[in-house]
This record gives C-alpha cells, sequence and structure tokens, in this order.
C-alpha cells in the first residue's frame, strides 16, 4: 500500500526549456569528453580517424535523444506532460524512456557505421554508458530543485517575518492634548473612525475591546497607516482592518459591514466597494 502511495506522488516536472537546452549542450560535450578520454569501448583496435568519427556520432545521438526528449516531446504533447499531474511513477518510466532512447540510438549508430560486431558484453556497455548522461540529467535535475525549493523557502520565511515585524510595530497616535497619544500594535486595531474633530480608535486588548477618542483627524490617522494593505479606508469616516471583518451585507441602500464583536454596523460608500472586494480576494 505504501509502495502505491509512493508511486502515485506529486512529482516536479522538469519544463524549463531554456536550462534544458544548455544542460543538453554541456552533457552531451561532457559524454564525448568521457568517450575520447576513457574509451570504455573496444575500438582501440580502430583507425584514429574512425575512432574520432564513432565518438562524434554517440555525442551526437546524445544530443539528439535529449534533445527529442527534453525540448520537442513536451512542446509537442503538452497535456501528456501537465506539470500538476506528473507523479512518481510517470517520473520513472520517463527516465526509463530517455534511457532507451540513447542506448537504442548508439546501438543503431554502430550498426549503421557496421564497425564493431555485436554481443551482449557489448549491448550491457552501450547501455552503461547511457546511463551516464541520464545519471548526469537526473543529479542535474535534483541540484535544480534543491535550489529551487530553498530559494523559495527563504523567500516565504523572510515574507513571514517581515509580516511578524509588520504586525509587532507599535502605531503612535499623537493627540493636541497629552493625555490623549496613544500607541497600540497595528495586528490588535479594529477601526478607527471620525468624530468631529476626534477619531475614536478601537482596538484588542487581550480578549477585549477598547477605544480611545484622539484629538486628530482621519486624514491623520489615514497617512499614519499608508503601508498597511489591510488598514482600509472603506468611508470618509472609516477606517478598518480588513482581518477583523465578520462580514458584509448588501441592501437596496447599498453596503455594510461588520467587525467581529463591534456593536455597530459600518458603511461602504460606492465607490470603495470594488476596492474593498480585491482587498479581501488578496487576504
Amino acid at each position: 500500500m505504501g509502495r502505491k502511495n509512493f508511486l502515485k506522488k506529486p512529482y516536479p516536472f522538469n519544463d524549463d526549456l531554456k536550462r534544458n537546452t544548455k544542460l543538453i549542450f554541456f552533457i552531451s560535450i561532457g559524454i564525448f569528453v568521457f568517450l575520447l578520454l576513457f574509451q570504455p569501448i573496444d575500438i582501440n583496435a580502430l583507425p584514429s580517424r574512425q575512432k574520432i568519427y564513432l565518438i562524434m556520432g554517440l555525442g551526437i545521438i546524445t544530443f539528439l535523444s535529449l534533445s527529442l526528449n527534453l525540448l520537442i516531446l513536451p512542446s509537442l504533447l503538452p497535456r501528456i506532460f501537465l506539470k500538476r499531474e506528473w507523479i512518481v511513477w510517470k517520473e520513472i518510466l520517463w527516465n526509463l524512456w530517455i534511457l532507451f532512447t540513447i542506448a537504442l540510438g548508439y546501438m543503431l549508430s554502430y550498426k549503421m557505421l557496421g564497425i564493431l560486431e555485436f554481443d551482449l558484453k557489448m549491448v550491457l556497455k552501450l547501455l552503461l554508458i547511457a546511463i551516464v548522461p541520464l545519471t548526469l540529467l537526473i543529479v542535474f535535475n535534483q541540484d535544480r530543485l534543491l535550489r529551487l525549493h530553498l530559494k523559495t523557502a527563504n523567500e516565504m520565511n523572510a515574507l513571514l517575518k517581515e509580516s511578524k515585524s509588520e504586525a509587532d510595530k507599535l502605531i503612535h497616535f499623537d493627540s493636541e492634548y497629552q493625555k490623549d497619544k496613544l500607541s497600540i500594535k497595528v495586528k490588535l486595531l479594529l477601526l478607527i473612525r471620525s468624530a468631529d474633530n476626534y477619531i475614536e480608535v478601537f482596538w484588542m486588548d487581550g480578549t477585549t475591546i477598547k477605544n480611545q477618542l484622539i484629538r486628530s483627524s482621519l486624514t491623520r490617522a489615514q497617512e499614519l497607516l499608508n503601508e498597511y494593505s489591510y488598514i482600509f479606508k472603506c468611508h470618509r469616516s472609516y477606517l478598518v482592518n480588513i482581518h477583523f471583518i465578520e462580514r458584509v451585507e448588501g441592501n437596496s441602500q447599498g453596503y455594510r459591514l461588520f467587525i467581529e464583536n463591534i456593536d455597530f454596523e459600518i458603511p461602504i460608500s460606492k465607490n470603495s466597494v470594488t476596492q474593498l472586494k480585491e482587498h479581501i480576494r488578496s487576504l
């Protein structure tokens, strides 16, 4: 049961054509150099020119096979290579197919050239050589995935740190009267409403809602909170923290929103409805 589940696990298909193009080039060159230096197949008896031609031919076969499998087939048959539907058993079959096409290409090139006779030992050697580019491909892809995942994880951690830091920031509401000054954490702010020459600030203090009048204007408060996207001016007299919106109601007269544990409704101006909808959608 566990093996079946493993084979059905999602696996990220490598559809980066630009990266694959570079990968194909370097692997093909690597195969040519590998064969030239180590000569793992019995070609010592061949004249130098034929030997070079054969090694070049295997390098070209590697290039063509990888190009077919990594560039052409995914472009021609996109429905087969859907990233969201790619799973472990498909990746295994895909790698076996790549190995088969490379090894078959090697064998056909030998047969067409008529240079060497085939036996089981020669076939096994060609299969082992064909494993080299496939192994390099897997190693490069694993390295690509590791780098990608580490980069994404670091980006998310940075965002989490930034978000936490932002939420823990203190906002200082200045007043014309010293005793009215207020400092609270942004994440605890519920709403601010205009009240003549004052603003009334509502915030959470543990499980209790507190409020305070401050001699200031809603415009000044909006400027102070401008960098926080979740603090939204829904009406000329109200700023609200979108995270605390409980529900929105609509009738023939317009829209009203309700904040958690606040016993009065808050109007939404006609011009703010679309923007509020976009802000809520981005949460």
